[in-house]
C-alpha cells in the first residue's frame, strides 16, 4: 500500500497491558519505516477510574459520558496527561518511535464548548442534563500536528481540550479522535478495539463484515453495532461526514494486524467507507 497518513485511536485492553503497549509501538515503528505518517490519540478510562477512586470522587455516567466535576477534571488531566501520555511516550520512544506527548490544550490545537445531553422523560418532555466539564469539539488547528509528522515525529495526543477562555474540558476519546482524523485529512482513521471487527453473528469469525458503507450503518445499530461499539461508530460516521475517506476497525489485542493490513494487504478488520 502507498504511504498513508494514519490516525490511530488507541484504547481498550491493549492500552492497559504493558506488553501489548510495546508491541503496538513496535508495529507503529514498522509502519513509519515503511513511510506512513502516524498520529495516535488516546483516552484512559480504566486509569481514570482508578485515579478517581483513589481521590474518593464518585463517577457518574449519563448517556455514556462521564459527568466531570471540577475536582474530577483535575484528576482526569493529571491522569491522562501526566501519567498515561507520559508513559506511552516513554514506551514508544523505547521502540525507536520519535514520540511527542501532547493534548488538545497545546497551542489551542483542539477547541471545545461545554456539552450537555438531552434525556427523554416518561412524560414525553426532554430534560437537559449538565455533564460538568465535558466538552464537544468545535474547532481544530492541525498546524502543529502537520509540522511534527512531516519532520518524522509521532504525536501522541490526550483527549483534553479547551475553550477560547482556556477552560479545560474532558472530551470523549472517540469523538476527539474522529474529529482530529477529519481535520488532518487522514487517509485512514483506525479504531483499535478488543474484537476483530463488526460481526453479523458474534463471535462467528466467518460473519465479520469486511467492508461497510456509511449508508449501511443505520440498519446495523442494535443488531451488529451495540454497547461500547456505538460511540466508536458514531465518531466514525461524523468523521466520514466531515470528509474522511476511510475508517478501519482492528483488534488492538492483535497488534500485528496494523502491519498486516497496510504492508501485507491482508483483508482483516472492518473497513468503513463513505
Amino acid at each position: 500500500m502507498n504511504p498513508s497518513k494514519i490516525l490511530i485511536k488507541y484504547g481498550g485492553n491493549a492500552m492497559t497491558n504493558t506488553i501489548l503497549q510495546k508491541k503496538i509501538a513496535e508495529q507503529i515503528h514498522l509502519l513509519i519505516e515503511a513511510g506512513h505518517l502516524i498520529v495516535v490519540v488516546h483516552g484512559g478510562g480504566p486509569f481514570i477510574n482508578r485515579a478517581l477512586e483513589k481521590a474518593v470522587i464518585h463517577s457518574e455516567f449519563i448517556e455514556g459520558h462521564r459527568v466531570t466535576s471540577p475536582e474530577a477534571l483535575v484528576e482526569i488531566q493529571k491522569t491522562l496527561i501526566g501519567d498515561v501520555n507520559a508513559s506511552l511516550v516513554k514506551i514508544f520512544n523505547s521502540c525507536d518511535v520519535r514520540a511527542v506527548g501532547l493534548s488538545g490544550l497545546d497551542g489551542r490545537m483542539v477547541l471545545a464548548t461545554k456539552k450537555s445531553v438531552q434525556i427523554p422523560l416518561a412524560s414525553g418532555e426532554i430534560e437537559n442534563r449538565d455533564l460538568g466539564s465535558v466538552g464537544e469539539v468545535t474547532r481544530i488547528n492541525s498546524d502543529l500536528i502537520e509540522i511534527l509528522i512531516r519532520n518524522n515525529f509521532t504525536p501522541i495526543i490526550a483527549c483534553i481540550a479547551s475553550d477560547m477562555e482556556a477552560n479545560a474540558y474532558n472530551v470523549n476519546a472517540d469523538n476527539f479522535a474522529g474529529a482530529l482524523a477529519a481535520a488532518i485529512k487522514a487517509d485512514f482513521y483506525i479504531t483499535l478495539t478488543d474484537v476483530d471487527g463488526l460481526y453479523l453473528n458474534f463471535p462467528d469469525a466467518l460473519s465479520i463484515l469486511d467492508q461497510v458503507s456509511i449508508n449501511q450503518l443505520s440498519e446495523l445499530y442494535g443488531r451488529v453495532i451495540k454497547g461500547g461499539m456505538i460511540p466508536k461508530i458514531q465518531a466514525i460516521e461524523a468523521a466520514l461526514n466531515a470528509g474522511l475517506s476511510n475508517a478501519l476497525i482492528l483488534n488492538g489485542t492483535k497488534p500485528e494486524q496494523l502491519y498486516q493490513f497496510f504492508e501485507e494487504n491482508k483483508r482483516i478488520g472492518t473497513k468503513i467507507i463513505h
